[in-house]
């Protein structure tokens, strides 16, 4: 059985403790400014590892500044993959300039350029993605080793909405056994990002030298080029969250509708999110997506719920079809209420109800579907299943009590028949 959905916190929440590890303390007294060492997350908004730096620098009433290490070809990257990050971090520097943020772009791998610039700083803490590449581990190791002894260095997951140390302490096999651990802790983690306040203390320091970024564009592409870049995607935080929201194809506002029938057509492309670019490169947070994924699931119940206007065109025109054919029995709100039919089964299954306020759930389809044999019309048989369903069932008036009425009447996750009088009335879905 699937974890139950777990709704998000509604309001923001503090910075949770375990989304940290300190990878090597630094002084008790900090003084000196904090940078956060962007690397894998590379985004001014919806950013733990941001939020926690600036809370850093708040509570030392220190300045705060971004670095971003440039290495050679990380991973033997190419031109397809360093253009859209390097274009994607043009537009990011602006963004953190508007938040009064500085930011720094260093050339080389972190703990070659890292510790001096720390060091002519007078920095007392680095703030550092996490990411579980094995070079990347081994850049931390090297700078537990040389940055100065009182600069602390905090290891913050901003890429996952568990911290993957958080989600599982072994490797895990498949999805079937991590996937429950996750769905446990989304309660603690899937919550809305608090606002990132404006910096303490103005950066009063070293000015971020200018980068002549078409020219480090050019550079780099040219170097790298093998693989040449792409252009149906554009780089940066607006760009990613346009594809998420957007209101021409934005995956949750437009395409979603397509993903279950279509996700494994690969001749329909527009049915996947075209989001990897920027969750691979930290453009947008898997999180916010989460997050706008769980609004719009509460935006899209049925306003309907307690009608036949709750289901499609079609279905609804069936049932009006086949409203007046003959039919066997038809019985009263009462005679179905005392449990009066022909059909001792039926019988027995209102009368679980009545008594015992409950209905075995093997039985409500079968219970829903009678009444519309036995009355009138689809109207007048959703309007007794929700008399009698109110009335006597424990959970009175809930949303999914009308939903499961009109369910077993109209809707079904696969097409169902009803044979009566050599009649067949397609049922339908709505979802």
């Amino acid at each position: 059985m699937a974890p139950a959905v777990v709704a998000p916190a509604a309001t923001p929440a503090p910075f949770h403790p375990d989304r940290v590890r300190v990878l090597k303390p630094g002084s008790p007294c900090p003084s000196g400014p904090v940078v956060y060492w962007m690397f894998r997350d590379q985004r001014s908004a919806n950013n733990w590892a941001l939020i926690h730096a600036a809370a850093l620098a708040a509570r030392s009433h220190a300045p705060l500044a971004v670095a971003f290490c440039l290495s050679h070809r990380f991973l033997g990257a190419h031109a397809r993959q360093l253009g859209f990050m390097l274009r994607g971090l043009r537009l990011l520097r602006g963004r953190l300039a508007a938040l009064g943020l500085p930011f720094f772009l260093l050339r080389g791998d972190a703990p070659d350029a890292l510790p001096g610039f720390l060091s002519r700083l007078g920095a007392s803490a680095l703030v550092a993605d996490f990411s579980p590449l094995r070079p990347v581990r081994a850049w931390k190791d090297a700078l537990c080793e040389r940055l100065p002894a009182a600069v602390a260095l905090h290891e913050v997951d901003a890429h996952n909405v568990v911290p993957v140390w958080v989600a599982s302490g072994k490797l895990e096999y498949g999805a079937k056994t991590i996937r429950p651990k996750i769905h446990r802790l989304l309660t603690e983690y899937l919550v809305e990002f608090p606002q990132l306040p404006p910096p303490a203390v103005p950066w009063t320091g070293e000015a971020p030298p200018e980068i002549d970024w078409d020219e480090l564009i050019g550079e780099v592409v040219r170097e790298a080029g093998e693989v040449p870049e792409i252009g149906w995607c554009e780089p940066g935080e607006e760009a990613a969250m346009e594809a998420l929201m957007g209101r021409k194809d934005g995956f949750l506002t437009k395409t979603l509708k397509l993903y279950d029938s279509d996700r494994n057509d690969p001749v329909k492309p527009r049915a996947l999110s075209g989001l990897s670019p920027y969750l691979h490169f930290g453009q947008i947070s898997a999180q916010r997506c989460a997050l706008e994924a769980w609004k719009l699931r509460k935006s899209c119940r049925q306003p309907h719920y307690d009608s036949l206007q709750g289901a499609w065109g079609w279905a609804r025109k069936t049932l009006m079809d086949h409203a007046a054919d003959k039919r066997e029995h038809i019985y009263t709100k009462e005679q179905l209420e005392k449990a009066e039919t022909a059909d001792p089964l039926w019988n027995a299954s209102q009368r679980e109800m009545v008594y015992h306020g409950k209905m075995h759930g093997f039985m409500r389809m079968y219970w829903a579907k009678k009444i519309l044999e036995w009355t009138n019309g689809p109207e007048e048989a959703l309007s007794i299943a929700i008399y009698l369903n109110d009335k006597v069932l424990g959970f009175l008036t809930s949303w999914n009590s009308f939903h499961c009425d009109i369910w077993f009447f109209l809707l079904d996750h696969k097409s169902t028949r009803i044979y009566k009088h050599q009649t067949c009335i397609e049922v339908g879905c709505i979802y």
